[in-house]
């Protein structure tokens, strides 16, 4: 019986691809693969939960904005709003194409590289929470934080009247593609004012935003408990002081770095409650992982079942 090597020599076997990325390219896409789902915690494809149906849309090697970009895909999302044949459009990396230069960013701005390699089963889950519940945020001001490609945010902005839609992240990179995205898909917004925007939870910037918004959502931001402090921070900074507001967190518990972040929000002189069961869908597909589907051969409900976090003022 062959031996699987363990997920640390996996991981390093993967780093190696990101540093070596040129020469990688050429060995085989199949052992690649058998790699990454001995250690990912995603699924397949562009989707984990495969809440929202999806497709890859073709990129224009003539359109002069993506032109060159041969690590970058291009998503197009269905919507169900008054047009049915709506469709948002999603630039994204490449999987399994980090290089090392990302890795050089990261180090000058104090970032990491999470947002940029794929979008992650929370931010799947929390689209899809919103794009449930598009009604609570019509006529709202809203934030996302740590957006990685900016998947919530941007349904927000398409599919519930909002009244502005700040889409923001702490690496540059992300933040080119969330304004690339932006730019795809003109007259899908209506009337919400959509601002992609680099922004860092430990900056005097974020002052200049302070008691701004009605609604902050995030997901998969409470891992780094090295940042716990300078997230509450901002959320208290975010909301709006008058009137109801309130921050939404999708997070996996992994670990204890979930309860930190509680403790925190505690700490922090806020109120929170947190949901297991939230939605019925979501629910159901996560108990077909616990027994075994393979469309998601490593899930762990500790590090890929989304919580439900909710934020608000005492």
């Amino acid at each position: 019986m062959e031996q699987i090597p363990k997920p640390s020599n996996l991981r390093w076997k993967i780093l190696r691809q990101a540093l070596l990325w040129k020469t990688f390219a050429d060995e085989s896409q199949s052992q690649s693969q058998e790699i990454i789902n001995h250690i990912s915690r995603k699924g397949k494809e562009n989707q984990s939960f495969n809440l929202i149906p999806c497709q890859l849309h073709p990129i224009s090697s003539t359109n002069s904005d993506v032109e060159g970009l041969t690590r970058d895909v291009c998503y197009s999302y269905s919507l169900p709003t008054s047009n049915p044949t709506h469709n948002l459009l999603l630039f994204q990396r490449r999987d399994n194409c980090a290089s090392i230069s990302d890795f050089e960013i990261c180090n000058k701005y104090d970032i990491d590289n999470t947002g940029l390699v794929c979008p992650w089963p929370s931010e799947e889950v929390l689209a899809y929470y919103c794009l449930s519940h598009a009604d609570m945020f019509r006529s709202k001001s809203v934030i996302e934080l740590g957006a990685g490609y900016g998947l919530a945010g941007l349904i927000i902005a398409a599919t519930s009247e909002a009244s502005e839609v700040m889409i923001t992240d702490g690496n540059p990179q992300v933040v080119e593609y969330i304004q690339r995205s932006t730019a795809a898909n003109p007259g899908a917004f209506g009337n919400t004012i959509v601002k992609p925007k680099l922004l860092h939870w430990n900056q005097e910037e974020i002052v200049t935003l302070s008691h701004k918004f009605d609604y902050l959502i995030a997901s998969d931001c409470t891992f780094f408990k090295e940042f716990h402090k300078d997230l509450v921070r901002t959320v208290k900074l975010l909301l709006k002081e008058s009137g109801p507001s309130e921050a939404i967190f999708f997070s996996p518990k992994r670990g204890d770095s979930l309860d930190k972040f509680l403790e925190e929000i505690t700490e922090g002189g806020l109120r929170y409650c947190i949901l297991e069961k939230y939605d019925e869908r979501v629910w159901t597909r996560h108990e077909q992982f616990m027994k075994g589907d393979q469309s998601w051969p490593n899930y762990e409900a500790d590090h890929c079942y989304p919580l439900l976090l909710k934020v608000s003022r005492k």
